[in-house]
């Protein structure tokens, strides 16, 4: 059983984190940008009084807390970056900046990683070892991870253990979901130039019309992945922004596609790779155009350390339940740069359940998105009981 119970503390602490959760959701930053987000953050941190550390990026934050006792480092990580979509009206607290939304829970993470920090602060008396709390800004660019890293992260703070969560709508709000060894994709940013003819839209050509190989490519992305699969669990490959044109009766010279391959093993990833410059080749021969492939960002799979694990099974066990634990989880297709740290500091990154009860939260990414806001109280107490487990001597 787990030492430290944060069950009572966290409910203290509840309404704080849904005001700041929704504080956090009308005022979005996109990633690299997050100057008041992380002003937020170093206000309340400062507030209760954790260390302040330089922080190795522009953006973000990181703090720590001494417990009374000898003991272990353990971090503690939360992203902070919202991401460039319109949000659809909803609530009072909708965002209210043009086209940012926090549309994947990071300002529930935000407010959750706030909340247990702040119930660890006032029990400090009762706990060993020392706690670092990461607030990492560009997530969703898959290089705020890296960028702590290189800016000296893991040199000002030697962790033992590392813990954090991800929202999912998918699950019901009251449920964690955990997975020993791999569970999340490796990701690859992609990025097509496509370069063709151009001309007259009233004439037309023959070859190298850049329009038509945009489409081909984006609807062939799908296949590059086709029967890649991971203990059940397909890998993807989807385009998400096509960019082409200045006017409609004009065949444009160039075009750009965007996407994104996620791959769970080394051998799926060269596979993938090897079936999309193979599928670049069929379309400029197909179409006769120039195609350059680009890999601009990129994220290792996630990874939990397995006895890592067990010790956040073990605190939701103590504090939620058996039945609000769903081990082991399938592996997911979306990845997230925590996998980065995850792989330099043996760690778990957990499932929260966000579920709203109607059913109507959406999909992560999308305009509509929403969260049941207990999920926070959720968050907060396995965060805050596993890592004052994690930092017991051993």
């Amino acid at each position: 059983m787990p030492t430290f119970d944060a069950t009572d503390a966290v409910a203290l602490v509840a309404d704080e984190m849904v005001d700041t959760r929704r504080l956090l959701h009308a005022h979005p930053e996109l990633s690299f940008e997050e100057s008041a987000t992380s002003t937020v953050i170093t206000e309340r941190l400062v507030g209760i009084g954790l260390t302040e550390l330089e922080c190795p990026t522009p953006t973000g934050a990181l703090f720590t807390l001494d417990g009374a006792r000898e003991g272990r480092t353990v971090m503690l990580r939360a992203d902070i970056d919202a991401l460039p979509i319109e949000e659809t009206p909803r609530y009072a607290f909708n965002s209210t900046v043009d086209g940012v939304m926090h549309a994947c829970g990071h300002d529930a993470h935000t407010a959750a990683l706030l909340g247990a920090a702040s119930v660890l602060a006032r029990h400090a008396d009762e706990l060993a070892g020392r706690y670092v709390f990461v607030f990492q800004p560009g997530e969703e660019r898959l290089g705020g991870a890296l960028a702590m890293i290189e800016g000296g992260l893991l040199e000002q703070v030697h962790a033992d253990a590392l813990v954090g969560c991800h929202v999912a709508t998918p699950l019901p709000a009251g449920l964690v979901g955990s997975r020993p060894g791999l569970g999340w994709t490796e990701s690859y940013s992609l990025d097509f130039h496509i370069h063709g003819t151009g001309g007259h839209g009233a004439l037309g050509v023959d070859s190298g019309n850049v329009i038509l190989a945009a489409s081909a490519l984006a609807r062939g992305l799908a296949g590059v992945v086709e029967g890649l699969a991971y203990d059940g669990a397909s890998c993807a490959c989807s385009a998400g922004m096509i960019e082409a044109g200045t006017a409609p009766n004009v065949l444009p010279d160039s075009a750009r596609v965007r996407g994104t391959l996620r791959t769970y093993t080394d051998e799926q990833r060269e596979d993938a790779l090897g079936r999309l410059r193979a599928l670049c080749q069929g379309i400029e021969a197909d179409e006769g155009v120039r195609i350059e492939l680009g890999l601009p960002d990129h994220t290792r799979a996630v990874r939990n350390d397995p006895a890592v694990t067990a010790q956040v099974d073990e605190a939701v066990r103590a504090t939620l339940g058996e039945a609000s634990l769903v081990s082991p989880l399938p592996p997911v297709a979306p990845s997230d740069d925590v996998s980065e740290l995850l792989h330099r500091v043996p760690g778990c990154y957990f499932l929260v359940g966000a579920g709203l009860a109607d059913g109507s939260s959406g999909m992560h990414h999308s305009p509509g998105f929403a969260i049941d806001e207990s999920c926070l109280v959720t968050a907060a107490t396995v965060l805050a009981t596993s890592a004052a487990a994690m930092a017991e001597a051993r």
